[in-house]
C-alpha cells in the first residue's frame, strides 16, 4: 500500500507515529511511505526582494527542522520504504495535490480535534484534506 503520511513536528504528529508504532500492521514491508512537510510560503513582497537561492535554503531549512527528528523514528525500522518530502504553500492544498499526484491509497494524519464549531473558527487543514482527498484518510487524535 502506497501512504501519504503529512507531518508538522507537532504533538499530534508524534501521537500518530506513536500509532504507527504500536500497530505492526501498518509497519510491515509490505508498505511504502512517503512523509510530507509543507513549509508556509513567505509572502510575495517579501519573497521578490529575495534571491531564489536564499529563499530555497530556507524553505529546505524549515522542512528539514521538522523531518529530522522523523528520520529518526524511521530509521530504526530498516525494512520500511520511506521517503521524505518538504513542499510550500498551504499545507492541505499542498497535501491534496501531493496525494493526487502521486496515487496514493491511503493518508495517514495527526489531528488537533477541534470540535466542530473551532474547525469553523479556526479552519482545519484535517477537514479540509477529509472533504477534498480522493484517498481514504486515517486521521488519529
Amino acid at each position: 500500500m502506497k501512504i501519504l503520511v503529512p507531518v508538522d513536528g507537532s504533538s499530534y504528529t508524534k501521537r500518530m507515529l506513536a500509532y504507527l508504532a504500536a500497530h505492526d500492521e501498518w509497519l510491515g514491508g509490505a508498505h511504502t511511505y512517503t512523509l510530507l512537510h509543507t513549509v508556509p510560503a513567505v509572502p510575495p513582497r517579501a519573497a521578490a526582494v529575495i534571491d531564489k537561492a536564499t529563499l530555497k535554503a530556507y524553505y529546505d531549512d524549515e522542512a528539514e527542522k521538522v523531518l529530522k527528528p522523523i528520520r529518526a523514528f524511521f530509521a530504526r525500522h530498516k525494512e520500511l520504504k520511506v521517503d521524505f518530502v518538504g513542499k510550500t504553500g498551504h499545507a492541505a492544498d499542498t497535501i491534496i495535490a501531493q496525494s493526487d499526484k502521486g496515487g496514493y491509497d491511503l493518508i495517514i494524519m495527526g489531528s488537533h480535534g477541534h470540535s466542530a464549531l473551532g474547525n469553523l473558527v479556526l479552519g482545519s487543514v484535517a477537514t479540509k484534506v477529509l472533504a477534498q482527498a480522493k484517498a481514504p484518510v486515517l486521521l488519529v487524535r
